[in-house]
């Protein structure tokens, strides 16, 4: 944009051509007389001091006036570097025409044509197409009031045919003498799409709410009154008013009970009166509806400053669920943690192949203690031979599933011994972790078990064929005594009986009947001594008791061995069953004693033990017997007779120390009692 010339130039060449024309006129003007010579002096002189004079008026007017025309080409400069270095987008273009006039660099940048195509386009080149109408409306109206300020938001298209939403705010000015509109153009296309973001991230928090079960609400402190958001009312089983409207907080949360009430209205008062700085608390509410509550009650006061601020903020949130939820998993983590310590095989939690958990039963499983056995690796509690399938178990588990029974790896305790266990695994989280529960079973007391019951096995077998041949034994020898005794005094009773029939004298007759008379006292005493070892009368007549009384004292009875007996009075008479087993215990010990322990004093103790046990001991100072040994029928029968009557039998002995067998027995055995045996 060209300068114009500078206003003190101006004057100067004025001067110059009136002094050249003043002395021109004066000296083309004289005749050359003496007279017209000094007037053209005169003249002269004129136009010179006028030129002087007129300069010297001048000169100040021209200073400024060069100074006010630079300062108005540096005003040209200064907007002109506005215009081209403003980050806005600017343009002019004619009002009549509509063509461009110019552009800043911004707007050739953004719009994307060159500085020399946008000049050549018409301003309604920036619409797309339907929009012209709009466009033609708005130009009419600034027609008619060129001095009119418009401001349109609307959609402007770029070069590469894409649409950008901007304001457009246009004012008149005077481009090169000609009206025209400077146009400033901002993108709003950004805060747009933030406000739809926000309007989305709104959308969404208000979902989240909804889903989280959250409301809002805040608290003026000046009145303690609260206003609260539409979900917050739905929360509480409320309906949410038409308009917005403050209430106290305390109306609105009901609480359960009045002492939950009292608690809000307390929190309430503190935060408002500046004592509290927030409010973090769980609250039990009542809703509406009749449903318990629980409500966590958020807000918070400014931290940094002493003042109060003039709105407080918070939150609540139905976390009933949650809390029901927490509740019952504490109760079901407290119930498993008490399974774990309770539970007799070791419970093991692997990572990485070392020991985050162990219970009790596991330390006390690997001879250690839990903090000890803590990050312990898998190869130190495995055998090396069984280490790899015990990796392979935990890796894959269902490849050992039909031979879970055979994989007894031997596992390795601390001080080194060794002991066969079962293994069963499954996958838990502990600590964030993904993490492997093993649970091992040591089967040595199963083996034990197991050895044990095999021998108790051989031995009933072995005790079954010893009692059915003591039993052929025991009928033969009855059958031999009532053969050979009383088979043979009855038949001498029957041939005295005979000879007294057929006798004739009186004094032979009564002789023959006092013979049978005699046969049969005899043979009555035999039956007698029969039937009381088949079973003594005693027993059932007088109880055991009695009955111990007796069989001491008729096997001790031709015996050398000193027998010290101390059967006292029991408190109540036990069940059949139970005198019964005593009684066959007590018996086959007294016998042992006297066959096989070559024992000088034999003690037979009975007494009663706190109302609910009866105890037999048989002690004998006798050679004694190893009982890692081989053992007797007598004591297998004795064990087995025990057990059945619901009590228990102790066989101490050792070679040269004797033996004491000590014997308690229930009053009732309840698992085999039947109603007439408890009332017995």
């Amino acid at each position: 944009m060209p300068s114009p010339p500078a206003p003190a130039l101006s004057v100067g060449r004025g001067l110059f051509l009136y002094l050249l024309l003043g002395l021109g006129w004066a000296l083309l003007g004289s005749t050359g007389s003496v007279d017209a010579v000094s007037r053209d002096w005169e003249s002269v002189t004129f136009v010179v001091l006028s030129a002087l004079m007129l300069a010297l008026l001048w000169l100040p007017q021209a200073r400024r006036a060069r100074r006010a025309h630079a300062q108005l080409g540096d005003t040209a400069s200064h907007y002109r570097q506005m215009f081209d270095r403003n980050a806005g987008l600017m343009l002019v273009y004619d009002l009549e025409s509509l063509q461009i006039l110019d552009a800043n660099p911004a707007a050739v940048e953004f719009f994307g044509w060159s500085h020399a195509e946008f000049v050549s386009l018409t301003v309604d080149a920036l619409w797309p197409d339907g929009l012209d109408e709009k466009l033609e409306q708005a130009i009419a109206r600034i027609r008619v009031d060129p001095n009119r300020y418009c401001a349109i938001t609307d959609q402007l298209v770029l070069k590469d045919g894409s649409r950008r939403l901007m304001e457009v705010r246009g004012n008149s000015i005077t481009h090169r003498g000609r009206t025209a509109r400077l146009v400033i153009a901002t993108d709003r296309s950004p805060e747009m799409q933030a406000r739809e973001r926000k309007q989305q991230a709104l959308a969404r928090l208000q979902e989240a709410h909804d889903i989280a079960r959250i409301g809002a609400w805040e608290l003026d402190p000046d009145t303690g009154l609260g206003l609260f958001s539409d979900q917050a009312y739905r929360l509480l089983g409320r309906r949410p008013p038409s308009q917005p409207r403050w209430r106290r907080v305390e109306d609105l949360l009901a609480g359960i009970d009045p002492d939950a009430g009292a608690h809000t209205a307390r929190l309430i008062a503190d935060l408002c009166a500046g004592r509290s700085r927030q409010i973090d608390v769980l609250i039990p509410l009542m809703s509406m509806d009749g449903r318990a509550l629980t409500i966590h009650l958020r807000t918070q006061n400014n931290a940094g400053t002493a003042e109060i601020p003039r709105i407080l903020h918070g939150t609540l949130q139905d976390v009933t669920e949650r809390e029901q939820a927490r509740r019952l998993l504490s109760e079901r983590e407290e119930q498993f943690g008490e399974l774990v310590r309770v539970l007799p095989d070791a419970v093991l939690i692997l990572a990485a192949g070392q020991v985050l958990y162990v219970n009790s039963a596991g330390a006390a499983q690997f001879a250690g203690s839990s903090e000890n056995l803590l990050g312990e690796t898998l190869e130190n509690l495995v055998d090396s031979a069984d280490l790899s399938r015990v990796r392979d178990y935990l890796l894959i588990p269902q490849r050992y599933r039909s031979t879970l029974a055979t994989l007894a790896p031997r596992m390795r305790r601390r001080d080194g011994s060794r002991f066969r266990a079962s293994l069963a695994v499954g996958d838990v989280r502990y600590g964030g972790r993904d993490c492997k529960l093993l649970v091992i079973r040591d089967l040595t007391q199963s083996e034990r078990d197991r050895h044990a019951l095999e021998v108790s096995n051989r031995e009933l077998q072995a005790m079954a064929g010893r009692l059915f041949s003591l039993q052929e034994d025991e009928r033969r020898a009855i059958s031999r005594d009532l053969h050979d005794d009383i088979g043979q005094a009855i038949t001498a009773m029957k041939l005295s009986a005979h000879a007294a029939l057929d006798e004739s004298d009186p004094q032979r007759r009564r002789e023959d009947l006092q013979q049978i008379t005699g046969l049969a006292d005899v043979t009555v005493v035999k039956l007698r001594n029969l039937s009381m070892l088949l079973r003594p009368p005693q027993l059932d007549a007088l109880g055991l008791e009695a009955a111990l009384r007796w069989q001491a004292g008729m096997l001790f009875r031709s015996s050398p061995v000193e027998l010290a007996a101390a059967v006292n009075a029991l408190p109540q008479r036990p069940s059949g069953e139970i005198e019964q087993a005593c009684f066959r215990i007590a018996q086959e010990s007294l016998t042992n004693a006297l066959r096989h322990a070559n024992a000088s004093q034999v003690r037979l103790l009975l007494d009663d033990q706190e109302g609910r046990f009866l105890r037999l001991q048989v002690i004998d100072d006798g050679e004694g017997f190893d009982l890692r040994g081989p053992r007797g029928l007598g004591l297998i029968v004795m064990r087995e007779r025990a057990q059945t009557a619901g009590g228990t039998v102790e066989i101490h002995s050792a070679p040269g120390a004797g033996t004491h067998i000590d014997l308690r027995l229930p009053y009732r055995n309840v698992a085999h009692d039947t109603p007439a045996m408890a009332g017995h």
